[in-house]
């Protein structure tokens, strides 16, 4: 599977998951190892004008798991992927529409996650997912731990 074909599936995905598809989130692209998912504040706003804190989480939690799944795809690997864990840091208000990256953590190793899933069934990685401020830095921060199940 190419990288195009990945980024479609991921944005079926997307489509289909109904508190995603309610947050109007869409795939925004893949580039240097990195995912970007987009949403409009329009549809996650809260009562101050900002972006809402669960919609903030949310994008930085769908992005990480796209990042893993969409990697396992690219990898030939069919694998259920979930959030085991994650911590967020709330930074500043964002006024503006989301812009979620995702990336592996540093330190963290692909290879080494899919030679332990294929052998032992099972295996997790470290990821760091981010929202833009649009005049930069960052608005909110998830540090969250990834665990794939392979189907067998």
């Amino acid at each position: 599977m190419d990288v195009s074909h990945a980024l479609e599936k991921l944005a079926d995905y997307c489509r289909g998951m109904p508190p995603v598809a309610a947050m109007q989130v869409t795939v925004a692209g893949f580039e240097a190892g990195q995912l970007r998912l987009q949403a409009p504040l329009s549809a996650n706003v809260n009562d101050k004008g900002t972006a809402f804190g669960g919609s903030l989480t949310s994008i930085m939690t769908v992005a990480g798991w796209g990042l893993v799944t969409m990697q396992l795809d690219l990898a030939g690997e069919q694998a259920e992927v979930y959030v085991a864990d994650s911590a967020i840091r709330y930074l500043a208000p964002l006024r503006d529409d989301l812009l979620a990256r995702a990336q592996w953590a540093e330190g963290e190793d692909w290879d080494s996650f899919l030679a332990t899933l294929r052998q032992r069934g099972r295996a997790r990685i470290q990821v760091r997912a981010w929202v833009d401020l649009p005049e930069g830095g960052q608005a909110t921060t998830l540090e969250g731990r990834f665990v794939a199940i392979a189907k067998r």
